[in-house]
């Protein structure tokens, strides 16, 4: 009897967690041997006395060796803290834990934002999301937990949110509303390495404000329909019922038995959202007032040591900068305690931190995931495996004789590949400043333009390497509404989520940047892509 019996393999799943081990493992034994080959390279530096370039050697450090070892091990707590999104994600999620335990975010929601047409709410995401990397990287922290919430109230799928924060946030990163925290770092850079060829340059930190404000527009438009005619099909819908089963917190807010109970409620309802938009409208007087000079008690959020304005606000000591997280935090918890004491949703500060305790609880692994994911990026760090390939592309363009649209190509598509081993967008151009700037003057197109072709290629792949710290927020947060747990989201199959965004998006980047190039738009007052 010729009985075949077909026998399915049952795949099996890594955790991101053990995956993130596992590349922490890899890098400490390729260090060894990457140092082993004495695999190094030479970068320059601008001395600002000489205006002269300093040739640096910069080496592997081979970890897989008993000093490496003390290394791991004596820093692994001071990793952790100092690991930047665990940081935002604390205090982001203390403000939206007491708004989403006051009834807030579900209300609000519920009343406006599921009116709202899905095109139009992924665009304002999307533009909301580009305009956060005006201040550090707290867009991460701060709209991943909360579009994936106002997803679920509203019936759309919270993986789509979520998928939607993190490209906004990450792959417009060199597109923003106004002048931020990404001049400060760069524009340094730009004029010592400009310097180089003419030493009158000026670098302003206004030169790329046309630009940076028509991008977020742009990239926010395609952005939308790429999330919703490529991404949101294959995503599909969310099994709500499942969770719902799960969540009693949603599924006794949705279900109203008797007709008095919910007059009384939307009584109740209306009364919160009030007294939260005028706790809300004080709020933000009182922040506004802080961030003007010159008024009684005003000033409160600005470096007055700096002698411009821009620097008082986004300056390397500015106190904008550095409570802006606590600042947003601080909203959210006002106006939630606003609303929950007002629509008697709060009714003691007992259940009130029980239900912040809950909501805490579902994003446990989250903290233990961001523990191993900074073990990962700061051991790679301390390798210098990613500083000597930055190192070897920025110097490829020293030894190819291109000029124009193919200078400004390739200089997009190597910083976008180095972004995959160096995410830091100041290091990057730290590399790349004194080898691009020099080379684009020499072909007749301005140091300003240089650093938008920084902010754009840097842009193609901020998302796309699990070297980037806040990678591990939106990794984190896929299995956290991840309804299949046995199933988890890997950093494979994370990554494939946004395969279609990076590669889109970095189409549209290049056109964008080439077309204002074509053009000869202005790209900020009194600037243009030419000298």
């Amino acid at each position: 009897m010729n009985d075949k019996r077909k026998l399915k393999l049952k795949k099996f799943y890594f955790h991101p967690i053990t995956i993130f081990i596992f590349l922490t493992i890899v890098v400490v034994i390729l260090s060894g041997i990457l140092s082993a080959f004495e695999m190094q390279a030479t970068y320059n530096t601008v001395n600002v006395n000489t205006k002269e370039l300093e040739p640096t050697l910069i080496a592997v450090e081979n970890l897989f060796s008993f000093s490496g070892l003390k290394f791991i091990l004596s820093n692994a707590l001071l990793n952790f803290l100092r690991f930047t999104p665990l940081g935002f994600l604390l205090i982001s999620m203390i403000g939206l834990a007491v708004a989403e335990a006051s009834g807030l975010i579900e209300t609000f929601s519920r009343k406006y934002l599921s009116q709202v047409p899905k095109y139009v709410l992924t665009f304002l995401i999307l533009l909301l999301a580009t305009a956060s990397s005006i201040i550090n990287d707290i867009g991460y922290a701060l709209l991943i937990p909360l579009t994936a919430l106002i997803y679920f109230i509203i019936g759309r799928n919270p993986i789509l949110g979520i998928i939607t924060a993190f490209c906004g946030v990450a792959f417009g990163t060199g597109a923003t509303l106004f002048i931020g925290t990404a001049e400060i770092s760069l524009m340094d850079y730009t004029k010592v390495a400009a310097e180089l060829i003419d030493e009158t340059s000026h670098i302003a930190l206004s030169s790329n404000l046309f630009f940076i404000i028509a991008a977020s527009f742009i990239i926010s438009i395609i952005g939308t329909i790429i999330i919703e005619k490529v991404i949101a099909p294959k995503i599909g819908k969310y099994k709500r019922e499942e969770e719902l089963a799960k969540t009693e917190q949603y599924s006794t807010t949705t279900i109203v038995e008797e007709e008095q109970k919910r007059i009384e409620q939307e009584r109740n309802e209306k009364k919160g959202l009030r007294t939260a938009l005028i706790i809300a409208i004080i709020y933000a007087f009182i922040v506004v007032y802080s961030l003007i000079p010159g008024l009684p008690g005003s000033g409160l959020l600005l470096d007055m040591k700096e002698k411009f304005y821009l620097t008082q606000i986004f300056g390397p000591k500015a106190y904008l900068k550095n409570a802006f997280p606590y600042v947003v935090s601080l909203f959210f918890i006002l106006t939630g305690l606003g609303y929950g004491i007002s629509s008697k949703t709060i009714k003691n500060d007992k259940e009130l931190i029980k239900k912040i305790g809950d909501i805490f609880a579902k994003i446990g692994t989250v903290f233990v995931l961001i523990f191993v994911a900074a073990q990962f990026i700061a051991i790679f760090k301390e390798t210098n495996i990613g500083i000597v390939i930055t190192t070897w592309l920025a110097n490829i363009l020293s030894y190819i004789d291109i000029s124009g649209i193919s200078l400004i190509i390739v200089t997009m598509i190597l910083i976008a590949f180095s972004g995959i081993f160096l995410a830091s967008t100041a290091n990057k151009w730290y590399l790349f400043s004194p080898v691009v700037v020099p080379i684009f003057m020499q072909s007749n197109i301005s140091p300003q333009f240089a650093q938008i072709v920084m902010r754009a290629g840097d842009s193609l792949t901020k998302g796309f390497t699990p070297l980037m710290a806040s990678f591990v927020l939106y990794i984190g947060f896929l299995n956290v509404y991840n309804l299949h747990k046995e199933k988890p989201y890997t950093i494979g199959k994370s990554m494939k989520l946004i395969t279609p965004y990076f590669l889109y998006i970095s189409i549209a980047w290049i056109l964008l940047v080439i077309g204002w190039y074509i053009l000869g738009l202005p790209i900020g007052p009194g600037v243009t892509p030419n000298i």
